[in-house]
């Protein structure tokens, strides 16, 4: 993760941009829930009213309501409301304000509302302890003939309400309040003793639940606006509305800052992509052969592609999930606890079994994710190896054999895949199982809250709401962690090629040649190459000089090639010293070296694009006239006359619409056309006929009379005039000096010499040739 998070470090401006757009993001849908709660809770259940203080009051209720409040209350009271016209208008408009009114006249209200709608039963009921008789003594009057008999005019209404199993039914019900207020005028009853009623009504409401209690002081309040002659309807039509529109802005802001999120991590991920596409190859191309050894093709193929498109895909999601899942679940945790519901062990459960969850699935896929890394390395190793050498294996008959190869890796490759895919399908519906019981979890306790009148139906929506976010919180991390272990394994993988530094160094203060001249001294040269137990190359020691051909012959594997690898630093020395015009190579600007070399390899690569580009690879400021002449010393005018387009003719990757003589022939010619002070042949003539040979050696030695030329040969007709060759054999010179004194004094020179040429040719006679053997 950390390997992940060190490639987004150059991108932190636009990551703060994302955060702050992740936060709005969270803002907005956080909430939403909170509206839709208001909306069922206030604007259907409560019609729009928020406050148990009334928009308006008709005089009479305004007086009844006094009747039950204290002095302070009643002071309070008067300076909420103003008569205009026949009824009292509210003048308080601040919500805080309105809070603290709730508070204040929350048990003086509650209770008129209360004694304004008494039932019948409840009525006789309380009259009886009133007036300390028995409440049967009541049954047989009318509610109006109790009011009669204390001289105080009652009257009846029918009221709907539900019974405790929820049907509705019709009550009769009377205004107490009526008489109430003439027992205090009649002096029959104190205010003091109407006060200490209040008392019971007390402990009632702590029974009841605030929920229960704010819906009875809302109902209390939409009769006195309705009874003033406030539309009660156009009350709830607006908060609804008004309501709604604040959602659909919030929607449409966080929809806004979705995209935006969306599209600066897309940014981000596509530049850390291409950053980490320019760190590989960049250090890819200073690698010398020993890292190309450590890393094989396939593998820096790969960790190119396939590991930078994981990292690129993740941390574009990255920025888009991971960091809005821990906004989001905190946000949701707090709008828990704000709801008071009670419930928030509920969720603590369901996390913890969410992480536990995740927890054993990762423990399981973890290992199958590191090796599906190396699969793919090893499919494209096959894939590539059977592409390249597709004419060989049609050749050999193979097809069959190499098919089943391929098929053997493209199928480890699947069952580890198909192994990890299973594993992660358990992840989804495991997380909605938890998410639906965790509803109905909600629900279950929820509903006897609501019941218990602590909660509202909107309150709980609101909870199954923030409830359902945190998990989606978590369900999002889970959903990371299904790309993050191939991420993090793709990071490591990435970071291995950059961390390696090349064993070919760069001098910190490199010197120059002051006259170039292409001496280039072997001085006692050691190789072994990297955790090799024992050198390729032993005390070689020889002076290779301007205007002079030297030459290497030897068998196969004795080190002709990884000599002149040696030259341009391909590898460097690990025992001696090499020289060029007097100064160690190595104290050399690597580009000063190589500017001085024309290297032809054993193998001619030639690169897409057209025979002139090629040509010019070396020298990019080469003449028409320049590569014309390095092609004709090259013996390749005659089939590039033959194309259509002559030297604008396209070259495939790889020059594999060329023969492979005619790829050599080009290879040498874009050696030739750089012109410089050391030509290195590596064994480069074998592919060429010996007409074309002999026809290009007598061209080049026109060309290079000043230049310092090294060749690697098997033909011994190759290097007959050449002015020194170098006999390998094990990694040793074994014979120094012209053909001829190499025929006469050294035995591997003869035997390869006897070989490939007879007697005649060699200018031995027969004899000699029987005295030898």
């Amino acid at each position: 993760m950390g390997k992940i998070f060190k490639n987004m470090i150059p991108y932190w401006k636009p990551l703060i941009l994302v955060l702050l757009l992740l936060f709005v993001q969270a803002w907005c849908d956080l909430s939403l829930p909170a509206y839709t709660s208001d909306i069922i809770d206030v604007g259907i259940q409560n019609q729009g009213i928020k406050h148990i203080l009334p928009e308006a009051l008709t005089p009479e209720e305004y007086e009844k309501a006094e009747l039950l409040m204290t002095d302070e209350e009643t002071a309070s009271w008067e300076e909420s409301y103003a008569l205009n016209g026949s009824v009292y208008e509210r003048n308080v408009t601040g919500e805080e304000r309105l809070e603290e009114l709730d508070d204040t006249f929350l048990v003086p209200l509650l209770m008129n509302y209360q004694m304004s709608a008494m039932e019948e039963s409840t009525f006789k009921k309380l009259m009886a302890e009133q007036m300390h008789t028995d409440e049967s003594a009541l049954d047989g009057m009318t509610i109006e003939q109790i009011g009669a008999s204390m001289g105080v005019e009652l009257k009846t209404f029918e009221k709907e309400t539900q019974n405790e199993d929820g049907n509705t039914t019709t009550v009769t019900c009377v205004d107490m309040r009526d008489l109430l207020q003439a027992m205090v005028s009649g002096g029959m009853l104190e205010k003091d003793q109407l006060l200490s009623m209040r008392g019971e009504l007390n402990s009632m409401l702590d029974a009841m639940g605030s929920s229960l209690v704010k819906s009875m002081g809302v109902a209390y309040a939409a009769g006195c606006d309705a009874a003033a002659g406030v539309d009660v309807e156009a009350i709830q039509k607006s908060y609804l509305w008004k309501a709604g529109l604040k959602m659909v802005g919030m929607a449409l802001i966080m929809g806004i800052a979705t995209v935006l999120v969306g599209f600066i991590g897309a940014r981000i991920g596509a530049g850390i992509g291409r950053d980490l596409r320019g760190k590989i190859f960049k250090r890819v191309v200073s690698f010398s052969n020993a890292e190309m050894d450590r890393f094989s093709t396939a593998s820096l193929i790969t960790r190119s592609t396939n590991d930078i498109q994981q990292i690129q895909m993740t941390c574009a999601i990255l920025i888009r999930m991971v960091a809005y899942a821990p906004i989001l679940g905190i946000g949701g945790i707090l709008k828990v606890l704000q709801t008071g519901a009670g419930m928030g062990w509920i969720i603590v459960l369901a996390v913890l079994v969410i992480l536990g969850y995740v927890m054993v699935l990762m423990a399981v896929a973890m290992p199958r994710f590191k090796l599906m890394q190396k699969l793919v390395d090893r499919i494209n190793l096959v894939a590539r190896e059977i592409l390249t050498g597709l004419s060989v294996i049609r050749a050999f008959g193979r097809e069959k054999k190499e098919e089943q190869r391929f098929d053997d890796a493209n199928r480890d490759l699947t069952k580890t895949m198909l192994f990890t895919n299973r594993v992660m399908t358990f992840m989804m519906p495991g997380m909605m199982m938890i998410m639906n019981v965790l509803t109905v979890g909600i629900v279950w306790f929820g509903a006897h809250k609501i019941d218990q009148g602590t909660m509202q139906v909107g309150s709980m929506t609101a909870f199954i709401t923030y409830a359902m976010m945190i998990v989606m919180a978590f369900l999002m991390l889970a959903a990371m962690s299904i790309m993050l272990p191939r991420a993090a394994v793709a990071a490591e993988r990435i970071d291995e090629v950059i961390r390696t530094q090349s064993s070919i160094a760069e001098p910190m203060q490199p010197e120059k040649i002051k006259e170039h001249r292409g001496v280039i001294c072997f001085s006692h040269v050691n190789f072994r190459y990297p955790n090799a137990q024992e050198d390729v190359l032993s005390d070689i020691d020889f002076v290779a000089e301007p205007g002079k051909t030297t030459a290497i012959i030897g068998s196969t594997g004795c080190g002709k090639s990884t000599l002149v690898n040696l030259i341009p630093r391909l590898y460097d020395v690990t025992g001696g010293s090499i020289t060029m015009d007097g100064i160690d190579i190595r104290k050399l600007a690597m580009a000063e070296l190589r500017e001085e070399i024309g290297f032809v390899p054993q193998k001619g690569v030639l690169f897409s694009g057209t025979i002139a580009s090629n040509l010019r690879f070396g020298k990019d400021d080469a003449t028409d006239e320049q590569i014309r002449e390095a092609a004709e010393i090259a013996q390749a005018s005659d089939f590039i006359a033959e194309k259509k387009e002559g030297y604008d003719s396209a070259i495939a990757q790889g020059g594999s619409n060329v023969s492979g003589g005619q790829k050599q022939r080009l290879a040498i010619a874009r050696a030739i056309a750089k012109q410089p002070q050391v030509f290195i042949f590596d064994d480069s003539f074998s592919a060429l006929d010996l007409k074309t040979d002999a026809a290009l050696r007598r061209a080049l030695a026109k060309k290079v009379v000043d230049k310092t030329v090294i060749i690697v040969a098997q033909r011994i007709s190759t290097i007959l005039h050449a002015d020194q060759i170098l006999v390998l054999n094990d990694g040793r010179i074994v014979g120094k000096g012209t053909h001829e004194e190499l025929l006469r004094g050294c035995e591997t020179y003869r035997e390869i010499a006897r070989s490939q040429m007879s007697a005649k040719e060699l200018g031995m006679e027969e004899q000699e040739v029987s005295v030898n053997e």
